[in-house]
């Protein structure tokens, strides 16, 4: 049963069908944040980077256990997907941890000379009067906004830009603690303010954040300061309205959607409609299950080589916040069972390979047009060095929202452009120009 954005926006919801629909037009007045390239999990010699893979997908592991917890927190276990849990807190096994680390010591001692390979999809933002600046990523696999406070003594926060809370004439210290733990088995807390935040000369005042004084080492390597979450109050950890709704409700944005621009150079995110310029003919909306409080569209299936392989009309989560594309373990390993010459590369973490001179079609449907993934997009680099094979970067993991439900990230989102529409609680896929 989907359920409507906060009652602060005060907008009727226009009914859609799981399949393609004409929709609203987006808004051509909004506003374009250009965005730096996450880190690649392929390494310089073409090869699959194991290791670094592992890390990540423990770290969307462990973020959608927060969300699960957090949607328990605000709406009860009843709005939990069919087959949802609460899983144990991933964490990284004993060996890739001590790989990771000393490559970390190694780079450390290094000139960042490559900086730019480690970025998430990440601009900047201002906080407070008179504005001070951060560098944060855009998830809309979350819905809190946090960032390191001048009070962290963390040595993740170090290196990072801080929130000085009596620098601002608008700052206000609220009640409570927030607070969220990631891959190596550490929190990200802190206490809670309000500010004004603007992203783009779009602002919101009185926004709920936490400035944080203690951060995972996790983040030490990342040059972001914070997250910036996108999705639905039902799985915030403040029990607050993300920035967006913050905004919209107080007229600072035009239209209730923002969009999706995902790719090697020219990354945008564009707030208060899409821009036209980066995809051609019209987007193609979908309804998404709210109830989850993320963008859970529904209705999908799976093709390989313009076969459905899995249908079941499965949902999807779009998740800006995440590298790799997963499903259900049973559900992948049908398609990786109709494409010749793949293997399970690492039960552990449902990696599989292919022959790289043979990858192979996949796409997505919804119940309109076919949006597959691009060969680029599918492989992570050979599973070895001089290896015919490739690894795919669509893995078979249980991510905790039961056998029905997928998440897709930047592989499948560099393959389309996306806009996220709040008024007609739907995802839209557009073509690129």
């Amino acid at each position: 049963m989907l359920k409507k954005v906060s009652l602060l926006l005060a907008l009727a919801t226009l009914a859609l069908s799981v399949a393609a629909v004409p929709a609203l037009e987006p808004s051509a007045l909004g506003t374009a944040i250009p965005m730096r390239k996450r880190s690649s999990l392929t390494r310089s010699d073409g090869v699959f980077d194991k290791d670094k893979a592992i890390a990540s997908t423990v770290d969307v592991i462990n973020k959608h256990r927060q969300n699960l917890i957090n949607l328990k927190k605000n709406k009860g276990v009843g709005a939990f997907t069919e087959g949802a849990e609460i899983k144990p807190l991933a964490t990284v096994p004993v060996d890739v941890e001590a790989r990771m680390h000393q490559r970390a010591v190694k780079r450390q001692s290094e000139k960042l000379i490559d900086q730019d390979q480690d970025l998430e999809w990440a601009g900047k933002i201002s906080v407070g009067t008179p504005a001070q600046s951060f560098l944060i990523d855009f998830d809309t696999g979350s819905s809190d906004l946090w960032f390191s406070s001048s009070e962290c003594a963390s040595p993740a926060c170090s290196a990072k830009l801080k929130y000085t809370a009596k620098a601002s004439s608008t700052s206000s210290k609220k009640n409570g603690t927030f607070s969220i733990s990631y891959l190596d088995g550490s929190a990200v807390s802190g206490p809670i303010y309000t500010d004004t935040v603007t992203v783009a000369k779009i602002t919101a005042s009185n926004q709920y954040f936490s400035a944080v004084t203690k951060m995972s080492a996790n983040f030490a390597s990342r040059p972001v300061d914070g997250l910036l979450g996108m999705a639905f109050p039902a799985i915030s950890n403040l029990g607050q309205n993300p920035f967006f709704i913050t905004a919209h409700a107080a007229r600072s944005v035009k239209a209730n959607q923002f969009s999706f621009y995902l790719a090697s150079t020219g990354s945008e995110l564009y707030l208060g409609g899409a821009n036209k310029h980066l995809y051609t003919g019209d987007i193609e909306y979908h309804t998404i299950d709210s109830s989850s409080g993320l963008w859970q569209v529904i209705g999908a299936k799976a093709k390989v080589g313009g076969t459905i392989v899995v249908n079941g009309k499965f949902q999807t989560i779009i998740d800006t916040g995440t590298t790799l594309m997963y499903g259900p373990p049973a559900a992948v390993k049908k398609i990786f069972a109709s494409v010749e010459g793949s293997k399970l590369f690492n039960p552990t973490f449902g990696y599989y390979s292919y022959p790289c001179a043979s990858p192979p079609k996949i796409a997505f449907n919804w119940g309109g047009k076919d949006w597959p993934i691009s060969t680029a997009n599918l492989n992570l680099g050979k599973t070895a060095p001089g290896s015919k094979d490739c690894v795919a970067s669509l893995a078979g993991v249980d991510i905790g929202y039961g056998s029905t439900v997928w998440l897709l990230g930047d592989a499948f989102m560099k393959n389309v452009y996306t806009v996220f529409d709040y008024d007609q609680e739907a995802v839209g896929f557009g073509k690129l120009a």
